[in-house]
């Protein structure tokens, strides 16, 4: 896959920057750029922020939008009203980017083309499941890519038309499939619509959604739009892959520890990223920074609403002198196996693990000694609940309880020689708190520290005043 570099960058903007995307208009997609200057840029958007939400279903809170609807009700209309909501936000959202009237009613009217189409296929599914050889169950993965890639080609269209408004080469790639015949690869579905554009005379305007056989939202869910920015970059030979958010990758969450606290990293490389990804703060989702890290293409996380800085470069580089550079959290569940029995005999283990997948959870950590498997999982009680009784099952004479629990992560490049595991025990027992578990590996990428729930905010503070905080006084002492 590895290509020779070419001069062009290829450029994902996330949903919540691109609802700004007016204002990205004027600093990092044009700017005081002139002629050339505009060019060799590629960029993939993200649909605007909430859209995906209401097409599928809410991220965080799971309210459902038109997927979740459809899911619910073999028959009847209610997806039918939230497809109507998820079309009058999505004019909402060009309505307040867009300035001139021309350019609305294009947009508009694509989206009423969209929601047309997508509300006529979803009938005529329906319908063509009240038959008996037929089962809407096997249908619904297309139906979820279908609705998801609405979004994505809307805010590409809308930043296509904002762009020429303002003289601007752009040119919308939408790789959403909508209308097309056959079923191509997604390396095949890229290299067709990149083919005949010149990025250093064009602005190619990407939708992040990639309709492909594989499937995308089989293996990725809504991490899709990452594989399409990784994959468009490593089979173009981009010069840099670059994420710009609505943060710079900082030490730590500034709403915990302070803006004034935390500091930019500036440097870290893929090792990092992966951490990251398992603490749930995903700088880039793993399998994309695979496909970036086997290509040879560095990466870069920018602030969008700061294009003047050039944010953070994720490399293969290992770090030059040890330290820490994040502390950061996650809620997590711890699942306990205990059973007397569990001494000296195999597939306890193999059997728990068979369970979690099962059911679809994600494994943060784990520790076990002699007579109990501990798991600290990232997933809903739901879930849980499912594997506890299937566990139950298998072994009926096992103590299977979950506590609810967090980790607060300390990672860097390299931490050796820093006693970050002994350290952090001092640092959390002078806040007057204490750690539940600590677990460290020969790695020496990452330190966590099992918590109460309530306490991961001021444990996190503690961490990153020993850590981040009092390092940066060393430094300038030193100096």
């Amino acid at each position: 896959m590895t290509q020779t570099p070419q001069n062009h960058t290829v450029e994902k903007i996330g949903g919540t920057s691109m609802s700004r995307v007016n204002e990205l208009r004027d600093t990092l997609l044009i700017g005081d750029r002139e002629g050339a200057a505009l060019y060799n840029r590629v960029f993939v958007v993200s649909a605007f922020g909430g859209i995906t939400d209401l097409l599928l279903e809410h991220k965080k809170s799971g309210e459902p939008g038109v997927y979740a609807s459809f899911a619910e009700q073999d028959s009847g209309h209610g997806w039918q009203d939230a497809l109507t909501r998820a079309a009058e936000a999505m004019i909402a959202a060009h309505e307040s980017v867009l300035d001139h009237p021309g350019d609305v009613e294009q947009a508009t009217d694509f989206v009423r083309s969209r929601i047309d189409g997508a509300r006529n296929c979803l009938i005529d599914l329906q319908r063509l499941c009240t038959y008996g050889h037929f089962r809407l169950a096997e249908h619904m993965l297309q139906v979820r890519e279908l609705l998801s890639g609405i979004g994505e080609a809307h805010s590409a269209f809308t930043t296509m038309l904002m762009l020429r408004r303002a003289g601007v080469n752009a040119r919308l790639v939408d790789l959403s499939g909508w209308r097309d015949e056959g079923d191509v690869t997604l390396d095949d579905r890229i290299r067709g619509a990149m083919s005949g554009i010149d990025p250093a005379t064009e602005m190619p305007i990407v939708t992040g959604y990639a309709q492909c056989a594989e499937g995308l939202m089989r293996e990725f869910d809504r991490g899709y739009s990452e594989v399409t920015f990784s994959k468009l970059a490593a089979l173009t030979g981009a010069r840099e892959a670059i994420i710009h958010k609505e943060f710079h990758l900082s030490s730590a969450d500034p709403r915990l520890v302070g803006p004034e606290a935390v500091r930019k990293l500036g440097r870290t490389n893929y090792d990092v990223a992966d951490q990251l990804s398992n603490m749930g703060m995903e700088a880039i989702h793993p399998k994309a920074a695979k496909t970036l890290r086997q290509a040879q293409v560095p990466l870069r996380v920018t602030n969008a609403f700061e294009p003047a800085d050039p944010g953070t470069l994720i490399d293969d580089c290992p770090a030059e002198t040890p330290a820490v550079e994040i502390v950061t959290g996650l809620d997590i569940i711890a699942l306990e196996a205990f059973e007397q029995d569990m001494v000296g005999v195999k597939g306890y283990d193999a059997a728990i693990l068979d369970a979690l997948t099962r059911h679809d959870v994600r494994i943060v950590s784990k520790v076990s000694n002699a007579n109990t498997i501990t798991h600290y999982v990232d997933t809903s009680l739901k879930s849980l609940r499912r594997v506890e009784k299937d566990l139950a099952a298998i072994y009926p004479s096992a103590e299977i309880r979950h506590r609810t629990l967090s980790i607060a992560s300390v990672i860097g490049r390299d931490l050796s020689g820093l006693a970050v595991l002994q350290t952090g025990l001092c640092a959390i027992a002078d806040a007057g708190l204490e750690a539940i578990g600590a677990t460290q590996g020969p790695r020496n990428v990452d330190v966590q520290f099992i918590v109460d729930r309530d306490k991961l905010k001021p444990i996190i503070k503690a961490l990153h005043g020993a850590f981040v905080e009092q390092d940066r006084e060393g430094l300038s002492r030193a100096a």
